[in-house]
């Protein structure tokens, strides 16, 4: 798909968008409608995953095919071009990056080599689950702090929790699959306390998607020495969920013993594709701006329904339905619409990712079918 035809995708509708909240879908035409129907969309919709189906962008396909006369070399010695820009970027040493399989397996990694063999992580119920049920399997212990009445992370609690058997504190700020953000102050203090104690692990895996650009990444507090550690990915607003690429970043000490346990690293036409999403300024301002589109649409929705949602700082809205979510699942399912799965304790609230604009349309038609 070249760069035309992704524009055409995501900018037939972007304006549709800007007709303001309420009632959205009675907007369009019966032409409008008839472009969006089940037979002019892949279905079922998948709205359930968080990922960013624009992508890969034209650009980094005409890196992957180049990495394929290199596909019979061992990806380490390619890693270079990849590494030096994430140093650039990140403003840290080399020495400070593990470049891992998607940063999923970054967090499995760290809670095994950190965790393992009866070691505590605290974590946030609900959240991303991946470090914390992969070092369970090596006897890991989790002590879950429930969120606070704005669905945020309540870290006043998490660091009250820590002890000497505490060695992660798991923070996935945006949250998945709240999407809500902790406050700039309470972030940057709570991990500059709690890394004295024990180790934190920052995933910001959303980052890119936080609307405020002012927003600290605790990149900051790495480069100070600090226990802590951030997660990246090039899943989301680069498009690149299926290749597994991603990186760590944190004090060499910290990497290095992180470096020691990646079990898959990567692969060449990974490392080629996201070195060129790096370079596509275009494609990313292209992306995060669908995203909001998207999400004013699904608002638009959802006001017109009077549902319960949060604002959000993610590439997906967490949003009350009213209904169990098993239920309100098959529902969406059966309506041509795939949706994230249950959240405990949160069973009648849904996850709902963004996706092309025309497939947001779809979900909104089909919400207000099913809870109308």
């Amino acid at each position: 798909m070249d760069r035309r035809e992704w524009m055409k995708r995501g900018g037939a509708f972007g304006a549709l968008s800007l007709l303001g909240t309420q009632n959205l879908i009675s907007t369009l035409t019966a032409s409008e409608k008839e472009q969006f129907n089940p037979r002019a969309l892949d279905l079922p919709v998948q709205l359930n995953f968080n990922e960013n189906p624009f992508g890969p962008s034209s650009k980094v396909r005409e890196a992957m095919i180049e990495g394929f006369d290199i596909g019979c070399r061992y990806p380490d010695p390619y890693s270079k071009e990849l590494m030096d820009m994430i140093v650039e970027k990140e403003g840290v040493s080399g020495d400070h990056i593990v470049i891992t399989g998607g940063s999923t397996e970054g967090l499995k990694v760290t809670g095994l080599t950190f965790a393992n063999n009866g070691g505590e992580i605290i974590a946030a119920r609900p959240t991303f689950l991946a470090m914390m049920t992969y070092a369970k399997q090596w006897g890991a212990t989790v002590n879950w702090v429930d969120l606070d009445d704005q669905l945020t992370h309540d870290v006043d609690e998490m660091e009250r929790r820590i002890s000497s058997k505490t060695k992660l504190i798991f923070l996935c700020n945006p949250n998945n699959p709240t999407s809500t953000l902790l406050s700039k102050e309470k972030l940057t203090d709570f991990c500059t306390s709690a890394s004295k104690k024990t180790i934190v692990f920052s995933d910001e895996a959303y980052y890119d998607f936080i609307e405020d650009k002012q927003y600290p990444s605790m990149v900051s507090l790495v480069k100070k020495g600090e226990n802590v550690i951030v997660s990246r990915t090039f899943s989301k607003v680069y498009g690149l969920a299926g290749l597994r690429i991603g990186y760590l970043i944190a004090k060499p000490e910290i990497a290095n013993k992180i470096r020691e346990n990646v079990v898959a690293y990567t692969n060449i036409i990974a490392l080629k594709a996201a070195a060129a999403a790096m370079k596509d300024k275009e494609f990313y301002d292209f992306s995060l701006n669908k995203v909001q589109e998207g999400k004013q649409i699904m608002y638009g929705a959802m006001d017109t329904l009077k549902l319960e949602y949060i604002k959000s700082s993610t590439n997906f809205i967490f949003f009350k339905s009213g209904r169990p979510i098993e239920s309100f699942n098959k529902q969406m399912r059966d309506e041509g619409v795939l949706v994230g799965r249950a959240f405990p304790p949160y069973t009648d609230w849904c996850r709902i990712s963004t996706g092309t604009i025309e497939e947001v349309l779809y979900f909104a038609q089909k919400l207000k079918k099913v809870l109308g």
